[in-house]
């Protein structure tokens, strides 16, 4: 099963932009709040450190004063819950106030926040760049 990601920025140009600009390659992980803010924020991943700010994941988000880089490190602290859904991908809360509901009754909500869930739920974590459920780590 895939897990389904609905990003706010065009990752594949956000990745061969900071990829020409780095020298590294860069993808993308997932798009989550990173402070329980109700901010969707779309995390990228660099296998080496920032050479001047020593992070791997960087964060893309949009406020009031525009398009906002952060480091995003602390996503691996995160858990996640996901569900399947009508069509058979997995998808998550990515943040507090995105409650999702299906037909075939799974639900998900709480973004980092919480987890609030029906139906079969599995839990997810991010590790080196990937969405790894958690029995894998």
């Amino acid at each position: 099963m895939m897990i389904k990601h609905f990003p706010i920025t065009d990752t594949n140009k956000v990745c061969e932009l900071y990829s020409e600009k780095d020298g590294v390659p860069i993808k993308y992980v997932c798009t989550t709040e990173l402070h329980h803010d109700n901010i969707p924020v779309d995390i990228f991943y660099r296998e080496t450190p920032h050479p001047e700010f020593g992070n791997k994941y960087f964060g893309l988000y949009i406020s009031k004063d525009g398009l906002i880089i952060s480091n995003a490190d602390k996503v691996e602290d995160f858990t996640f819950g996901i569900v399947e859904d009508d069509d058979g991908n997995m998808q998550y809360s990515q943040y507090r106030h995105d409650f999702k509901s299906f037909n075939n009754g799974n639900m998900i909500d709480g973004g980092r926040s919480y987890i609030r869930h029906s139906g079969t739920t599995e839990f997810y974590k991010v590790k080196d760049g990937e969405m790894i459920h958690e029995s894998g780590i």
